[in-house]
């Protein structure tokens, strides 16, 4: 994405879509700007018909959550009534979180730094987060006299359990790599030059998958910590059904049958 400003969009390999936040020297706070280039690099993302995305942040920091600019500043962009804030800035963050998790392809957040506040809840409405360990994830909201405002507190609370999502956020908290990869919110810590080649291998490997699988897979898995058991399992039979007889579950079984790697492109 030329002429970025907050999110630079690359294609580390083909189908394999790479959004970096680049406001590195002011943490890479969620900005209005920084909104709409995400938004722009997640529609760059459907149109180039990637496979995976991955999502990284810039020198010390993933993402360090809210602009506080927007809310100490005298005239900001985003008014001063409570109202016209969430209308205008949280919902907006809100939005743009609910549509990662509904990218029809997984999503990989490579948490390099800070993931704090909103940062955290954006690592949260990933698929898989990997983690630098020397990162740090939390929500400090408490300790500005705010809460979690875009999922944070719903999405911690089903990943890692009541206990320690209370007292995480309860706490504001800053939490570790390691205590996040115990806890179950990382999915695994790497060194910090590691992380980035970390992400490039675990996305090279949904090349290999039916895009249309993958895409029902994470559909279901979601729709399971919405509803009850019945409900659930029932979207993940009609899922199963939509793919049956199309064209990609016919290369996977021609090539179960010849014996071949499935060609899925």
């Amino acid at each position: 994405m030329s002429g970025s400003d907050a999110v630079a969009l690359s294609w580390p390999e083909p189908r394999i879509a790479l959004a970096t936040m680049i406001r590195g020297g002011e943490m890479n706070t969620l900005t209005l700007g920084l909104i709409d280039e995400m938004n722009a690099a997640l529609d760059a993302a459907l149109a180039g018909r990637a496979r995976a995305l991955i999502i990284t942040g810039s020198q010390r920091a993933f993402c360090c959550g809210a602009h506080l600019r927007y809310f100490t500043d005298a005239d900001p962009p985003i008014g001063r009534a409570p109202v016209a804030v969430r209308d205008r800035y949280l919902l907006p963050i809100a939005l743009l979180f609910d549509r990662l998790e509904a990218m029809p392809f997984p999503v990989i957040a490579a948490i390099n730094g800070f993931a704090l506040g909103g940062g955290c809840e954006m690592a949260l409405s990933c698929d898989i987060r990997l983690m630098a360990a020397t990162a740090t994830i939390g929500l400090p909201e408490t300790r500005i006299g705010a809460i979690p405002g875009a999922g944070g507190v719903q999405k911690l609370h089903r990943l890692v359990g009541r206990g320690i999502a209370l007292e995480w956020i309860m706490l504001g908290a800053h939490v570790g790599a390691e205590a996040a990869l115990r806890a179950g919110f990382a999915n695994a810590v790497h060194a910090p030059e590691a992380l980035a080649g970390a992400a490039l291998d675990l996305a090279r490997r949904f090349l290999d998958l039916g895009p249309l699988a993958v895409a029902q897979a994470k559909a279901a898995v979601h729709v399971a910590g919405d509803v009850d058991l019945r409900s659930a399992r029932r979207f993940g039979l009609e899922a199963l059904t939509t793919l049956i007889g199309g064209a990609e579950w016919q290369e996977g079984m021609a090539a179960f049958r010849e014996k071949r790697r499935p060609n899925f492109d």
